[in-house]
């Protein structure tokens, strides 16, 4: 894996959504590495190409190839582009001034519009109507987690938060939703007005305290290590250290346990089964300045109840190790694949279950998890690559359903393992860069139902890497609906900006008229299903606190959870904790905000914290 890029720039300070700023602000200090990307102040810069490969033979087979782990990634933009004054939220052509994309293809906001695809017609996109009345949730979500990582392709997609609530699976809390989040919705799953009932309480008083910080690690020779993986159960909130894994008292922020590791964590499972199992991916050894890498190459198993680890593998492609890009968890097992090779592990007893099948043309590109495990499965030429999606039974690798993507989409993201959901860049486009289209998908029949094509520069979603498969921002689906946050537009307000979250049915691909607005000033990110509610976080302008939020599922209609201090020195913590570069868990009036990199370069900013968590005071 070669070393992961240095955090990026930071925002001004108190920056929230393109929110102007309050007078007399003192500016950012210069030579800090916050954690989250400035608003750019005009075009932004192109990001980095996709990796050049030549074509990838099978796993298992000689010559598999060892593309290296974890390549840096450029970060997509911030929310927006300030100075720049749109035209109402809804008109269709490149309605916020966004620059044209000099790569091709669509704006990495939600999956864009894409004429020509060869299998179905693209819906129309239906504008915002009013809320459709309904009712309330039924399903019970336990916590959430947004994971986004600070790095994008420009040929990645878009997505949302992730999260664990019980399901069928296996002994499984194994969630109810891959990277995305969220359920099948209600019992039938065909969404309406009849949705499960959420687990999340309404406070007496929203108002939050700060309950700890968690100063960041000490990191040597001002490099920057991957610290990915938050996970919150009822007995600790736990957090990825370097090379450590660490529970927390989720009230009083105080060490219950520490899992030592000898290199850093470079994957981590987004999903528990019901008993608070996961899995992680992990280096060997710390890396030095000699050796900036040691290869993702060691999976473990961890019960965050004891605290232990469980097992640690290793698995081999003709001799080498394989060096793995994403980590999932599914009906008790791990699966953990990449360019190099894949393997599946029994997550309790850490038997070898089966090895992606190969050939001399295709690979299990990665896997989503969740529900149901599914694989992103590449096959062709490097110049006509084809990608496969298949559910596959976890226990034997056998191929349940299997859904072909259009001859040359080179990269797919999973947002919803049930219902399937997948995200993919499509053709060309001047407004849009990396997403073009979501795809509803049978998983029983590997039909597809509806592709979804919506405009880019209009909704601002993304997923994080092209080997992450589930890593995904901005969208969540439930209730047999994919919800998905608008860009930035003016807001008529004294702060002047703002967005929504809207709705799409995933068995039509229309609007369903349903709008959940922001407010003056503030920026609502879909994190994850409370049964057929929506938990949204809204990311506050420069002089209010944060927010939580349930959306119902039916009328739309917001109630706020939580309300963060609007002090400044809490909002430059809060603020540093964008939903696209950090990872941010809620459940049950606790929040928790935590960075995805750590740097020598971060560790004397005493803005900067590792993790801070929020909890309600009545």
């Amino acid at each position: 894996m070669t070393q992961p890029p240095p955090p990026p720039h930071q925002p001004p300070p108190g920056g929230g959504f393109g929110a102007p700023q309050p007078p007399q602000q003192p500016p950012q200090p210069p030579g800090q590495a916050p954690q989250t990307p400035p608003a750019p102040q005009g075009p932004p810069t192109p990001p980095a190409a996709a990796p050049q490969q030549p074509p990838q033979p099978a796993y298992g087979y000689p010559q598999a190839p060892q593309a290296p782990q974890g390549t840096p990634q450029t970060p997509p933009p911030g929310y927006g582009y300030p100075g720049q004054q749109p035209p109402a939220y809804g008109q269709p052509q490149n309605p916020y001034g966004q620059p044209p994309n000099p790569y091709g293809g669509q704006q990495q906001n939600q999956y864009g519009q894409q004429p020509g695809y060869g299998y179905q017609q693209p819906v129309t996109p239906q504008y915002p109507q009013p809320a459709v009345p309904g009712g309330g949730s039924k399903f019970n979500a336990q916590v959430a987690v947004v994971v986004a990582a600070a790095v994008v392709v420009i040929a990645l997609i878009i997505g949302g938060g992730v999260w664990y609530a019980k399901s069928g699976d296996e002994g499984g809390k194994d969630d109810t939703a891959s990277s995305s989040g969220g359920t099948g919705g209600g019992d039938d799953g065909a969404g309406g007005g009849d949705f499960p009932d959420g687990t999340e309480k309404v406070p007496a008083n929203p108002g939050s305290q700060v309950l700890f910080r968690v100063p960041p690690p000490d990191v040597d020779d001002k490099t920057s290590v991957v610290v990915s993986g938050s996970w919150l159960t009822d007995k600790a909130y736990v957090k990825s250290g370097v090379a450590e894994i660490v529970g927390y008292d989720p009230d009083k922020g105080t060490k219950l346990w520490t899992i030592p590791l000898p290199g850093p964590v470079c994957q981590a499972a987004k999903h528990l089964t019901e008993d608070n199992l996961t899995a992680i991916a992990f280096e060997p050894a710390m890396p030095t300045k000699a050796k900036p890498s040691n290869g993702c190459t060691q999976v473990a198993a961890l019960d965050l109840d004891a605290g232990k680890k469980l097992w640690t593998k290793t698995a081999e492609v003709e001799g080498a190790p394989i060096r793995y890009d994403n980590i999932t968890v599914s009906g008790g097992t791990v699966a953990a694949g990449g360019t190099s090779g894949g393997a599946a592990f029994d997550l309790r007893t850490g038997k070898p279950l089966w090895i992606p099948k190969a050939n001399d043309s295709c690979y299990d590109l990665g896997y989503a998890g969740g529900p149901k495990l599914v694989a992103v499965r590449k096959c062709g030429s490097y110049d006509k690559p084809q990608l496969n999606i298949q559910t596959i039974d976890p226990k034997s690798g056998k191929v349940i359903s299997e859904y072909k993507m259009t001859e040359g989409v080179e990269y797919a993201s999973v947002i919803s393992t049930e219902p399937l959901v997948v995200a993919a860049e499509l053709g060309e486009s001047q407004d849009a860069i990396g997403i073009t289209d979501a795809f509803s998908i049978d998983s029983k029949t590997g039909k597809l139902r509806i592709r979804i094509s919506l405009p880019g520069g209009q909704y601002n979603a993304r997923c994080s890497g092209v080997t992450k498969i589930e890593s995904c921002t901005g969208v969540v689906v439930g209730n047999d609906r994919l919800y998905v946050q608008t860009e930035e537009h003016a807001s008529g307000g004294a702060r002047g900006r703002t967005n929504e979250i809207v709705a799409f049915d995933l068995a039509t691909g229309k609007q369903t008229g349903q709008r959940a607005d922001a407010g003056d000033g503030y920026a609502i990110t879909p994190l994850r299903m409370d049964g057929g509610n929506v938990i949204a976080y809204k990311r506050p302008p420069y002089d209010k606190g944060g927010q939580i939020v349930s959306i119902d599922g039916g009328s739309f209609k917001e109630t706020k959870l939580l309300e963060n201090p609007a002090t400044k020195a809490v909002r430059d913590v809060e603020t540093r904790m964008s939903p696209d570069y950090a990872e941010i868990v809620y459940a049950q009036g606790h929040l928790y905000m935590a960075a995805m990199y750590a740097s020598e370069l971060t560790t004397s900013d005493t803005s900067k914290s590792h993790v801070i968590a929020f909890g309600t005071t009545g």
